[in-house]
């Protein structure tokens, strides 16, 4: 499976436009410093393929590129995750 891995690494890098929250084998999940204003979310990225999930409650905002299995994939990842990715929005953004 193209997401798919074992090794996580965690990286919240301060004063940084995208920073890098987590990496679930070729996936990235971040955010961009400038969308304050939006509702949390998270973007996903692997390769060419990009989506946006909203973070409260959990649901797809948009996509490009991704499968629909990946996109089932992604979400469970979210779930997991979900309280790692607040927490990092509300460092880094602080709302």
């Amino acid at each position: 499976m193209r997401g798919m891995g074992t090794s996580n690494i965690i990286l919240i890098v301060r004063n940084h436009p995208m920073p890098t929250i987590l990496r679930i084998g070729s996936y990235r999940f971040f955010f961009y410093s400038n969308e304050k204003s939006e509702p949390v979310h998270i973007h996903v990225q692997r390769d060419r393929s990009l989506a946006k999930f909203w973070l409260k409650p959990i649901g797809l905002a948009q996509s490009k590129r991704f499968t629909p299995h990946e996109l089932h994939e992604i979400y469970k990842h979210i779930q997991q995750h979900e309280k790692l990715f607040l927490e990092a929005w509300n460092e880094h953004l602080g709302s």
